[in-house]
């Protein structure tokens, strides 16, 4: 098709004197390609997926929006190509329109081809990466037509890479559901961005570009750093670098105006031991700055010597030959750099010390081999192991699952809590007792080491351990037995206060905790001796493996553990308890409001809708993290009631089967004075819907006659619910007693339609306005609860000139309801937030007396 006649399948498609979508037009972008999904309520929901190519947007409809998941194969249905202006487009398509219904930007930003696109797509096989605000990462859309379909069908599937999330652990378009355009996530990069770290950047300065993420501050005190957790096998999902692991001391230099501070791990300052490493770090001309990094003795074949480290420091040698080898940033010229990708951090500095590198700072490579062989020949060179860093991670100050550890051996600190004499050379220790923390805090043994020193290190080790002399083990008591200690005799056991600490690498553990065939490496007191506890290797992919257990971090991201998340809960529509504790993730910034500050009953159903069924109104142990217990002194007599007021212990109770919220009327500051009045319109068997919302007129009419303003929330079940604010003036029984009265006004006013008794045999085809819901104690369904009933329907606010579109009260369920608000244009219920109303005025014009 000729490039003029790109539009013309979309123009004959459309009205545009009916339509608000745009006829044509758009520039190309002048410095990237863009790209746009837009999320569109059409006859069904999908996603259309554009990206800009030769002056238009070349389109995709896909039916079940994209996944970071590589396993998901999305069907892309190729459509008519759109004008680039329509990637701002936003609003409904009229009815009996091509493509009726409701469109939102769902993402937008830039996409870069990898190779030529126009080959690709004329070949069928299109790789991209996309720099969206929800969308990242490298892409493939992929033609897999037969030939003779109406519509040329393709799959559009996630690559692997750094972006890539199992989709059990991350559903992008359930967790993030809204328009990028009403609810901005984050500014998009460009694609001249994008690719800079493959072009060249400009030298640093002493104020470097800033970076995204970056924020510009005062120079910290200090930086706690980052740890990396030991495991059993390399990575296999994500972006990662490998850096080799260095055998040597953690150290941060901080650099402030040309002093020099050098931080170990256990916060001293050993920069005075080091005065030809300070001169060099002070050469950089860095006025405020944090390097974090290890220093080594680098041995005759170039590989990190700790005995020659220990050696420089321990029996008063020249320091000069140590080397600083720096591997990050995390605070770099006035910048935080902590939030910044490791990616960028390390570029940064790798470009830095390209140019101001010494004999003695020196930047730590990061390896491109596969990770299995570069430890198989870490280990072959005798080297302590490697380093895995996520590309893409944050710089934390605590042991991470970012920062991954591969030993070639066990190999950790111990404590020293003891010693045994060598029994030809008394001046010499035998063995070293060792021990470690356990989880309470205190000392276990873990047996001993006797090898990997010379008799000039076993005197010097003595002469450091005698001044620490104790008359008692240190262990608990019981965990002393002689035969621990390599066979040495009873009573051969010298304690001392457990401060020091030996650098032991050893071949496994046992059954029962102890080391076996230990060698000694040397002394460490860069940390303290009370962080250190037994190294447990983790499984690699361990947290992945458990995702499908997990919350998609949605708006409120209180992520939990979810157990049990594939059991179905509701068999007519499949949804599962995964499925509704990531609902409650969605709707936390909805729901919460009207949670907070209000006793909560839960509904909880741990075998599912059609099993037994609990209420629960009161703060008995159960285990939800987050969750509040009221003061007791609320409702005297009783025990405590509940608040759920976060996200977590919405997420948490929702682990702990709970289907419904109920909330009082009354809020915990003013427990006795209600500031709601609720009518729950709860139809007999065989009332028609119309009737109900006929009836749900009727009680607004009621009202407003009265002067009082009402909002209308469906009931997630049946029914409808009309809404009441008021001033928090009158105890319950006044509240109770007004409402029934209405309720018996209305039954004397239209027998036909309603009835002021609530039993079943009273409202056959006809109406009883629950007033009951105004009584003390007495609770309502909360707005965005979901209901314990076949199909999970939802309690959801409407606008009334809604009321006659709606087709039931369960209308949207926990699969379709964020989906619903994600579409919504204004808060149904803006102005009963702000609305507080007095009854003396509507009960003189009822004419009802307060009792």
């Amino acid at each position: 098709m000729a490039k003029g006649d790109a539009l013309s399948t979309y123009k004959s498609k459309r009205n545009f004197a009916v339509t608000a979508e745009p006829a044509e037009g758009g520039r190309p972008s002048p410095h990237a390609l863009s790209f746009v999904v837009q999320k569109h309520a059409a006859s069904r929901l999908h996603y259309d997926f554009r990206l800009e190519l030769d002056g238009v947007m070349v389109s995709w409809a896909v039916p079940k929006g994209p996944s970071f998941d590589p396993k998901e194969k999305r069907m892309a249905i190729h459509v008519e190509d759109h004008p680039i202006s329509y990637s701002s487009f936003e609003g409904t398509i009229p009815p009996k329109q091509y493509g009726a219904g409701t469109v939102i930007v769902w993402d937008n930003g830039t996409w870069e081809p990898v190779g030529d696109p126009r080959k690709g797509l004329a070949a069928g096989k299109l790789l991209f990466r996309l720099h969206g605000q929800k969308l990242e990462g490298l892409w493939e859309l992929v033609n897999i037509a037969k030939g003779g379909e109406r519509q040329e069908p393709w799959i559009l599937f996630k690559k692997k890479d750094e972006y890539a999330r199992a989709h059990a652990d991350y559903d992008v378009v359930t967790a993030l559901p809204d328009s990028v355009i009403a609810k901005p996530i984050k500014k998009v990069r460009t694609r001249a961005s994008a690719r800079s770290a493959a072009s060249a950047r400009p030298p640093p300065s002493k104020a470097p570009k800033p970076l995204a993420r970056a924020r510009v501050t005062a120079l910290p005190a200090q930086i706690k750093p980052q740890l990396a957790t030991l495991v059993a096998g390399v990575p296999s999902v994500g972006e990662w670098l490998y850096e080799i692991k260095f055998d040597g001391y953690r150290l941060m230099a901080r650099l402030d105006n040309g002093e020099v501070a050098l931080i170990t791990r256990g916060g001293h300052d050993w920069a005075a031991r080091m005065p030809t490493l300070v001169d060099e770090l002070g050469a950089l001309g860095l006025g405020s700055s944090f390097l974090d990094g290890e220093i080594v003795v680098l041995g005759p074949r170039g590989a990190p010597d700790f005995n020659a480290l220990q050696n420089a420091f321990d029996r008063g040698r020249d320091t000069q030959d140590i080397v600083f080898f720096v591997f990050d940033a995390p605070f770099f010229e006035g910048q935080d750099l902590r939030q910044v990708p490791l990616r960028d951090r390390r570029q940064l500095l790798h470009d830095f010390l390209a140019e101001k590198a010494s004999e003695h700072v020196r930047f730590s490579a990061n390896f491109e081999a596969d990770p299995t062989s570069l430890l198989r020949s870490a280990c072959q060179m005798e080297m302590e192991g490697v380093i895995a860093k996520r590309a893409d991670a944050p710089y934390v100050s605590r042991r991470s699952e970012t920062w991954l550890k591969l030993k070639c051996k066990l190999r950790q600190e111990f404590v020293i809590c003891g010693y045994t004499d060598r029994t030809d050379e008394a001046d010499q220790v035998g063995s070293l007792l060792l021990g470690v923390h356990d989880d309470g805090g205190k000392l276990a043994s873990v047996g001993s080491v006797g090898t990997g020193w010379s008799g000039e290190e076993a005197r010097e080790i003595k002469q450091k351990l005698l001044p620490l002399a104790a008359p008692n083990s240190p262990f608990e008591k019981g965990d002393t037995k002689p035969g621990r200690w390599s066979r040495r005799k009873a009573g051969s056991e010298r304690w001392v206060k457990p401060q020091l600490l030996a650098e032991v690498s050893f071949a496994e553990w046992t059954p029962d905790g102890q080391i076996r065939h230990a060698s000694f490496i040397g002394l460490r007191d860069d940390k303290p001796a009370k962080v250190i506890v037994r190294e447990r290797p983790k499984a690699v992919g361990a947290p992945a493996a458990a995702a499908s257990n997990r919350t998609a971090a949605g708006s409120s991201s209180a992520s939990i553990t979810v157990t049990h998340g594939d059991r179905v809960i509701d068999a007519t529509t499949g949804i599962t308890k995964l499925d509704l504790v990531r609902y409650y993730d969605s709707v936390a910034e909805f729901i919460l409001p009207h949670l907070k500050g209000r006793p909560c009953s839960l509904v909880r159903g741990p075998t599912g809708v059609t099993g037994q069924l609990f209420f629960q109104k009161h703060g008995e142990k159960i285990g939800i993290p987050g969750i509040t217990e009221l003061p007791e002194s609320l409702w005297p007599g009783h025990a405590a009631l509940l608040e759920i007021g976060n996200a977590k212990a919405l997420a948490g109770a929702a682990q702990m089967n709970v289907i419904e919220f109920h909330t009082w009327n009354s809020t915990a500051k003013a427990i006795d004075k209600p500031d709601r009045m609720v009518f729950d319109l709860d139809p007999g068997e065989g009332t028609a819907w119309g009737h109900i919302q006929e009836a749900a007129t009727l009680v607004r009419a009621m009202l407003e006659a009265l002067g009082l303003k009402a909002w209308l929330k469906t009931s997630g079940g049946k029914g409808l619910h009309v809404v009441v604010p008021l001033a928090p003036r009158y105890d319950y029984e006044t509240v109770k007693g007004f409402s029934q009265a209405i309720v018996q006004h209305m039954a004397r006013t239209i027998p036909a339609r309603f009835v002021a008794k609530s039993g079943p045999s009273n409202r056959v085809g006809k109406l009883f306005v629950d007033y009951l819901r105004n009584g003390h104690g007495a609770t309502t369904a909360a707005a965005f609860s979901a209901r314990a009933r076949p199909g999970l329907g939802v309690s959801i606010p409407v606008l009334w000139d809604d009321l006659g579109s709606l087709k039931s009260g369960s209308q949207w369920n926990v699969r379709t309801a964020r989906e619903h608000l994600s579409f919504q244009t204004e808060d149904p219920w803006a102005g009963y937030w702000k609305t507080r109303q007095p009854l003396a005025q509507a009960m003189k014009r009822l004419g009802y007396e307060k009792r």
